[in-house]
């Protein structure tokens, strides 16, 4: 089995792309809903927000406003790095907790939704291939105020509080230009998942895994250690 990272920018339609994978039956581990898991109430990601960022976050059940921190980060990067590094080794231990039952299960490979896979560069050396869905500019811009009901100043608060999407298409393996129809994308996804498909390369990665079940373990578990440090 190996992995492959599937990482875009705000409203460039990343979303639609790994709801297209799924339906073809690709296992994906989406990092958004791991982070809402890692941060329910009484959880020690949860306790540290709390402490940091005080009670006003907080919904009336008790939940974090993920909508009111994020109007804090997005306006404040010494406080989005500091929300990152709380949520970050949490997020990446559950991830891998859900690698490893997939790679139990005899799966290929494995794909990471990752937003901010280029930024924090943590995973991107256990990847195969990464995957950036790309759109212009200006089609990522209408798309974030018509969504989410934002002035075109907000919208660009937002999308510069991020690597730009131009950036991201050149570290990437993959791109998904998603910036004309759906039909489009659809035929980029099915592309994409038929090489992955035919891809040899999680036998080299099984091997691998033999070897370190058969006694030769140690590069084997300093990579596990290096995941979820």
């Amino acid at each position: 089995m190996f992995l492959v990272g599937l990482t875009g920018g705000i409203s460039s339609g990343k979303s639609t792309v790994s709801s297209q994978l799924k339906e073809l039956g690709c296992p994906v581990i989406d990092a958004d809903v791991v982070a809402r898991k890692v941060v329910k109430p009484q959880s020690p990601a949860y306790r540290l927000i709390l402490r940091y960022f005080g009670q006003e976050i907080l919904l009336d059940n008790g939940e974090i406003d993920r909508q009111k921190l994020g109007q804090i980060i997005f306006s404040n990067p010494e406080k989005r790095r500091l929300l990152n590094s709380i949520t970050h080794p949490e997020i990446h231990k559950e991830m891998f907790k859900q690698i490893l039952l997939y790679f139990i299960k005899g799966y290929r490979y494995v794909i990471l939704d990752v937003p901010l896979l280029f930024e924090t560069r943590r995973l991107t050396r256990f990847l195969t291939h990464t995957v950036v869905v790309y759109c212009d500019p200006a089609t990522q811009l209408s798309r974030l105020m018509q969504r989410d009901g934002l002035s075109q100043e907000e919208a660009e608060q937002r999308i510069g509080a991020q690597m730009p999407l131009k950036e991201k298409r050149g570290l990437a393996s993959h791109v998904i230009e998603n910036s004309g129809s759906r039909e489009d994308t659809h035929r980029q996804v099915l592309r994409l998942h038929t090489k992955l498909e035919d891809s040899m390369e999680f036998l080299v990665v099984r091997a691998v895994a033999v070897a370190a079940v058969a006694g030769l373990g140690g590069l084997f578990l300093y990579t596990i250690r290096l995941l979820v440090s």
